[in-house]
């Protein structure tokens, strides 16, 4: 009974959205931000709005949030996902900053400024470059399809180094103008001091004196529960782990946003922290010290402050020759040891001098090729560019 009132109620707000709300006169000094569908305050728009608003831009901000746990400094507007405040400022606003798609069934109002940010450099194949879509309920064609859709709306596409603008234009089909400044979320990156570092530290209560590592995996197409709620089964054994390194080294589990499964880290709650919540990633990145990731853009971002990386794929073959296949070759250029068991994974962290000592020529070229945008004033570009200076 519930989800058909609330089915009923999304088809109401989509029928105001096309033939009232989109009939008025746009709002052109109103700028509506959403990051990963409202589930954080994070990532490029984040950054964009925190620019604008230090250097006192004439606008009204709006912020698309998931809930009302999501903090935001600065008092925006606050509107809640797929209410009916959330039609009315998508059909009235002049700009849209956003990092994720919308709903394929939001046509854009003429006029409307649409910068998508998007949120990361691309490993694995995007959009009309997959060979296969193992994403549940849609076939390969209508996904490819419905994708070219949405990104025909988009005026604006950051890009954070010239080897993802050529694959930005001919994967997403992309026409309009890519924005080659590197990405606004990477700025802190090069302006973090210790005091960021003390403050982060202390808000995930991590303990004074240890190490951090960072383990960032991202989702698998083909696992999940139901259409959009995706599962992981980590493939770290906590308790060895804690045995083996817990004297030096503290890790968090930062998880996929598509990631729906929650892991219970309170047996081990001196050693793991599940930091999936955090809302900016670009935070965590600067109080670690090692990144273990796999398939996930968060080591092209993660190269910029040039700390060992660790890559635990454990499913290569069938990650690159059945779900998705690189852009890259990974045994060639990823900045660090492709690792296959836990043991390797514990193992490369006890020798982790050794390693980044080996693979430091790697991560030189790495950095020199995909981080050679970043130079923590990739906000200032942007703005400039669409909302002038």
């Amino acid at each position: 009974m519930k989800k058909r009132l609330l089915k009923g109620k999304k088809k109401l707000f989509l029928f105001l959205y096309r033939h009232f709300f989109m009939k008025l006169p746009l709002k052109s000094k109103v700028i509506v931000f959403e990051s990963f569908r409202g589930k954080y305050y994070s990532d490029n728009p984040k950054n964009i709005y925190e620019y604008l608003k230090a250097n006192h831009y004439d606008y009204t901000y709006v912020w698309i949030v998931k809930n009302r746990r999501v903090e935001i400094p600065g008092k925006p507007e606050r509107v809640k996902r797929f209410s009916l405040r959330y039609y009315y400022y998508l059909a009235r606003a002049k700009y849209r900053v956003m990092n994720s798609r919308l709903s394929r069934n939001l046509q854009k109002p003429n006029g409307v400024v649409y910068l998508q940010t998007w949120h990361g450099t691309p490993l694995k194949k995007l959009a009309l470059d997959m060979d296969e879509v193992h994403i549940p309920g849609i076939t390969a064609e209508a996904y490819k399809r419905n994708f070219v859709k949405e990104t025909k709306k988009w005026d604006y596409l950051i890009s954070p180094n010239y080897y993802s603008t050529k694959i930005f234009r001919r994967a997403f089909d992309f026409q309009g103008k890519i924005i080659e400044s590197g990405y606004p979320r990477n700025d802190i990156l090069y302006n973090w001091n210790e005091t960021d570092v003390v403050r982060i530290r202390q808000k995930l209560k991590i303990p004074s004196g240890k190490k951090v590592i960072l383990y960032a995996p991202t989702w698998r197409d083909n696992e999940y529960y139901v259409k959009g709620q995706y599962k992981f089964e980590l493939q770290l054994d906590l308790e060895r782990m804690k045995t083996r390194l817990g004297d030096e080294y503290v890790i968090l589990l930062r998880m996929h946003y598509f990631i729906a499964n929650q892991f219970d880290v309170a047996p081990y709650s001196d050693f793991a922290f599940d930091v999936s919540d955090y809302d900016d990633i670009a935070e965590i990145y600067i109080i670690s010290d090692i990144l273990i990731t796999d398939y996930s853009s968060v080591f092209f971002d993660f190269a910029n402050l040039k700390r060992p990386m660790l890559f635990f794929m454990y499913d290569l073959e069938s990650y690159r020759d059945k779900l998705r296949g690189f852009y890259i070759n990974i045994e060639k250029e990823l900045p660090g040891p492709i690792l296959e068991s836990e043991g390797e994974v514990i193992s490369a962290i006890e020798n982790i001098d050794q390693f980044s000592t080996q693979y430091k020529p790697r991560l030189d070229a790495f950095y020199t090729r995909f981080c050679s945008f970043e130079d923590g004033y990739a906000s200032e570009r942007v703005v400039n560019e669409v909302f002038g200076q």
